[in-house]
């Protein structure tokens, strides 16, 4: 079975969060929430307490298949200065897994911490501009080898059936699912 985390930090947005969590968990990826926080606690963007499986420090030796990260103004800011995220990211990505950010989560957290290293990729608004090592993309979804990055909160089923379709390593389950909750993918 195929693994994923879902890295939450105070302020993130939570409509990418739990779709991307909800189309994983459909097609029977095992995706497990860790808080970036100091508790297993973590307040959304618009103040919704979510009590995440794990805490990140917690986590730190566990590897998955995908990560994504979720954006939201404030909490890409706190993913991006969180030095354990970016280790973690850095880790993973250089094992080859899936490294899925969206909306500003690409620019923030991979850009700014010299993590997209030329790749491709997309992002929310123009906060491409500021980033040095990537190559953005005016797309819903852009691919780069194991880079899978989201526009935002509007392409949250694009990017969620994207990553699922990667992680089973087919893409007729994740149409079939996309299909079954009528979203054209």
């Amino acid at each position: 079975m195929k693994t994923a985390a879902v890295l939450l930090a105070p302020g993130f947005e939570e409509g990418e969060a739990m779709v991307v969590i909800d189309i994983l968990r459909r097609l029977d990826i095992r995706v497990q929430t860790l808080s970036c926080a100091g508790t297993r606690e973590v307040t959304s963007y618009h103040g919704i307490p979510v009590l995440a499986d794990a805490t990140l420090a917690e986590s730190l030796d566990l590897t998955f298949d995908a990560l994504i990260l979720p954006g939201g103004p404030e909490g890409s800011m706190n993913l991006a200065r969180n030095g354990q995220v970016i280790e973690f990211v850095r880790r993973h990505d250089g094992q080859q897994r899936l490294i899925c950010p969206i909306c500003s989560a690409a620019a923030r957290v991979l850009g700014g911490n010299g993590l997209l290293n030329g790749r491709r990729y997309v992002c929310s608004g123009d906060l491409w501009q500021q980033v040095t090592d990537g190559v953005y993309v005016d797309a819903h979804v852009v691919e780069d080898r194991n880079l899978i990055s989201g526009r935002g909160l509007g392409r949250v089923f694009d990017f969620a059936f994207t990553v699922a379709a990667r992680l089973t390593g087919d893409d007729g389950p994740a149409r079939e699912q996309a299909e079954h909750i009528y979203y054209p993918w």
